[in-house]
């Protein structure tokens, strides 16, 4: 319920291609951690998933703040920077993961993501940083969404855009690592995409699109669990291919009130 909320924001930010890249660079960030402490601490005590979540937070929100700062500067195409460092992440975990030390201390399952074999204590430290990202948001529901949506609007009403945009990209880089150190980059991309396309194709009010978007992604969550249940399949590309389903109905079916009803009516 939390990512499509996050995904909403960086949806209507025309942040949609970051959102692909974030989480690979998460697990780069995932990776990187661990085989730095792996190789130079391997003897201090020391929890997989906290060490994970500080490894990832940090790349994935410095490299946000990174880009803003260029992108404010005008150096470059932010597209082609986007992509280098979707290829540069997805290269750096793949070299750390053959080195063999991520597999000697038995982190792999962090980096894959086990949204039904999380421990009690990371569940824990989850629902905790969650909430606080929730609290964030809903406090500054209004200036961070007009920072998003309207930016010019924004600097004339004399907001200090930048502290907004920080604060945006803290809670985008805690949220998506998160994500994938419980469910892996290719389901947290999944629920940041496809709740808020869906919520945005129902065309319900730009504020309450962010609760339609929760509760999708919840709908997502456990028709994918009871559909693997069923088959035997893996959870998150379950719920994955579900919300994949879910978007088509959507679409279908907007498509046939508008056969049926014409525009005008669609749009009343």
């Amino acid at each position: 319920m939390v990512l499509p909320v996050v995904g909403e924001l960086m949806y209507v930010r025309r942040m949609g291609f970051l959102g692909v890249t974030l989480p690979t660079l998460s697990a780069a960030g995932i990776a990187m951690a661990i085989f730095l402490h792996a190789t130079f601490h391997s003897q201090i005590p020391h929890n997989d998933f906290g060490l994970g979540l500080v490894g990832s937070t940090i790349l994935t929100t410095g490299t946000l703040l990174l880009i803003a700062m260029l992108e404010r500067q005008g150096h470059g195409m932010v597209e082609g920077r986007i992509g280098i460092l979707y290829v540069l992440a997805g290269a750096l975990t793949i070299l750390l993961l053959a080195s063999d030390r991520i597999p000697e201390v038995g982190a792999l399952s962090v980096l894959n993501g086990q949204i039904i074999a999380i421990s009690d204590a990371d569940l824990g430290l989850l629902a905790v940083c969650f909430s606080v990202m929730m609290a964030l948001l809903w406090c500054f529901r209004k200036e961070l969404l007009l920072v998003s949506v309207d930016r010019d609007l924004a600097i004339s009403l004399g907001k200090l855009v930048w502290v907004w945009d920080c604060l945006l990209y803290g809670i985008v880089g805690v949220t998506i690592s998160l994500g994938v150190l419980v469910v892996g980059p290719l389901v947290t991309f999944g629920f940041l995409l496809l709740p808020p396309m869906i919520a945005m194709h129902v065309q319900t009010g730009i504020w309450i699109v962010p609760i339609v978007a929760a509760f999708i992604g919840l709908l997502m969550e456990f028709s994918g669990f009871l559909v693997l249940y069923q088959l035997d399949w893996p959870t998150g590309p379950t719920d994955v291919v579900v919300g994949g389903v879910l978007f088509r109905i959507v679409s279908v079916g907007q498509w046939c009130v508008k056969k049926c009803l014409g525009p005008k009516h669609v749009h009343s």
